[in-house]
């Protein structure tokens, strides 16, 4: 399958045959990692990668893999490039475009990565915005699949605050992929209606379902729970009557067990606010996989690197 030269910025742009491929690629790269073997896709390659908002997973996963396969990154913070401020974004992807091979942006607005993909002439790739985050989904998808053998037809549950980027996200690879998708959330924090039925469209041609609920008991039958902080960054404000308002979807023991299922596993995109979102008996739990997400960051954005870059 060729997507040399495509941008990655939501999976929204992809279709399920060519998600299924990316996964694939990741387990080889994982693979061939785990034997001590890299490669050279990338070599004479270099990487710009702009980071607005500070970064454990994505920064150190894009770094090491480009490393990995020979190319060369280069961290921009917010505070390296003009970015937006003394020169538009178009303007500096026309620059980083000429200058670099390839562009991750990690920051606040989707627009901003729209734009540097519109103008940069090279392959863009979203580390987060405000709206997504694609290659978490990736991360999370390799670690079902390693865990279950299979993704279609698997029942994820994600509870908490249901418009967040890994909410929409996570709607998105999940009903592309024939994934039962179910959202529990306050009405107040569920996910936009547009994105819903767009989702929903995906789930009818994979046959799986997208379901929105504010009732907890609808976790029953899950074989995946995932929960995210209740407030993300720049939200900081709304700590506290976040807390209040999400303290009944808390992911914790009696949660957990009313999935009815003893093989559930419990996700986290990290960094997890224990005592928040989630209770630190679960997070450190033998149902937790959260370490295992983590680290299949690094071979999935490798994988969206080799498949739309390298040689």
């Amino acid at each position: 399958m060729d997507l040399k030269g495509r941008n990655f910025i939501t999976l929204k742009d992809f279709t399920p045959e060519e998600i299924g491929y990316l996964l694939e690629l990741a387990e080889k790269l994982k693979a061939d990692k785990k034997k001590g073997i890299t490669g050279n896709s990338l070599k004479g390659k270099n990487i710009a990668l702009i980071f607005e908002k500070p970064s454990t997973r994505t920064r150190c996963s894009f770094v090491v893999a480009c490393v990995d396969e020979g190319g060369h990154p280069e961290y921009l913070g917010k505070d390296d490039i003009q970015l937006g401020h003394k020169e538009s974004v178009e303007d500096t992807a026309r620059v980083l475009g000429r200058l670099f091979d390839g562009i991750e942006f990690r920051g606040f607005k989707h627009s901003t990565v729209e734009a540097l993909a519109k103008y940069a002439g090279v392959p863009v790739w979203n580390g987060l915005t405000d709206d997504y985050h694609p290659t978490q989904i990736l991360a999370d998808m390799l670690t079902m699949k390693e865990h279950f053998g299979y993704l279609k037809g698997l029942n994820f549950v994600y509870i908490g605050d249901g418009r967040n980027n890994m909410a929409n996200s996570l709607m998105i690879g999940c009903s592309k992929m024939g994934i039962n998708f179910t959202i529990l959330a306050p009405k107040s924090l569920q996910p936009k209606e547009e994105l819903t039925e767009l989702c929903r469209g995906y789930a009818k041609e994979a046959g799986s379902t997208v379901t929105i609920s504010d009732d907890v008991e609808d976790v029953k039958g899950a074989d995946a729970v995932y929960t995210d902080v209740w407030c993300s960054m720049g939200e900081e404000d709304k700590a506290a009557e976040r807390v209040a308002l999400l303290k009944p979807y808390q992911v914790n023991k009696e949660l957990m067990a009313k999935t009815g299922k003893d093989t559930t596993i419990f996700m986290h995109c990290l960094p997890a606010v224990k005592g928040n979102e989630v209770t630190e008996d679960v997070f450190e739990s033998g149902q937790s996989v959260v370490f295992d997400e983590a680290e299949n960051r690094m071979h999935t954005i490798k994988a969206v690197m080799v498949a739309t870059l390298g040689d």
